[in-house]
C-alpha cells in the first residue's frame, strides 16, 4: 500500500492497458465538477481549483507507475521554463477498494504522509466519483486530464502514454499555459 501512494504522489509538481486502451470521449466544452474528500474526511469540489488549468491525476494502486515519464517530464518542463505555479497539480487516489474499517483508516493516513511530502493536494475517491458521469474514468488504470481555467475538460487519457501522446498532452498544456512545453528550451554557451 504504501509503494502504491509513494508511487501515486511522484507528481512532485504542483505496455498501455488494456483496460487504458478504450477510447476517450470528446472533451467537454462545459465545466465539470465532482466532489471528493481531502485526507482528513472533508468534502471538497474540484471547482475549487478553478482560475488556472487543472492538470489531473488520477489512479488506483496498482497504476501509479504508468505515466512516471509524465510525472517527471511536467515537473522537469515546468520547472526549466520557471512555470511550476502555472498550473494546479491534484494527484486523486482511487481508494474504493480501501472503504471499510480498518483499511480506510490505514490508506487515508498514508495519503496525509505522503501529502506533507510531496506538498501536492492528493484528493481520495471512496465511492467511485471518477468512475461516474460526467467523467467516466476508468477506476483500474492512471488516467490524466486536463482542465482548462474554467473547469472545462479539454484532454484525458488512460493508460500508459506512449511518446506521441506525451507530445500531445504537452501541445494542449502548452495552449492553456501560454508557454510552449515541447520544444526544448535553449542551454547557453558554457564560455
Amino acid at each position: 500500500m504504501k509503494a502504491w501512494i509513494a508511487g501515486a504522489l511522484s507528481v512532485s509538481l504542483a505496455a498501455g492497458s488494456a483496460l487504458g486502451a478504450a477510447p476517450a470521449p470528446a472533451p467537454s466544452p462545459t465545466p465539470v465538477d465532482a466532489t471528493l474528500k481531502t485526507s482528513s474526511g472533508k468534502e471538497v469540489r474540484l471547482s475549487k481549483w478553478r482560475g488556472k488549468p487543472v492538470i489531473l491525476f488520477y489512479e488506483d494502486k496498482d497504476s501509479t507507475k504508468l505515466n512516471a515519464t509524465l510525472k517527471k517530464e511536467l515537473f522537469a518542463r515546468g520547472q526549466e521554463r520557471g512555470i511550476l505555479d502555472a498550473a494546479w497539480v491534484l494527484a486523486v487516489a482511487n481508494l474504493q477498494s480501501f472503504d471499510f474499517f480498518p483499511a480506510r483508516q490505514i490508506a487515508l493516513s498514508f495519503v496525509r504522509d505522503e501529502e506533507k511530502k510531496v506538498g501536492v493536494p492528493i484528493l481520495v475517491d471512496m465511492d467511485g466519483t471518477m468512475g461516474k458521469a460526467p467523467w467516466k474514468l476508468p477506476v483500474k488504470t492512471s488516467n490524466v486530464v486536463l482542465l482548462d481555467a474554467e473547469g472545462a475538460l479539454v484532454y484525458r487519457h488512460s493508460g500508459r502514454m506512449k511518446p506521441d501522446e506525451l507530445t500531445a498532452f504537452f501541445a494542449v498544456l502548452s495552449r492553456l499555459v501560454g508557454v510552449d512545453l515541447n520544444t526544448p528550451v535553449p542551454t547557453e554557451p558554457t564560455p
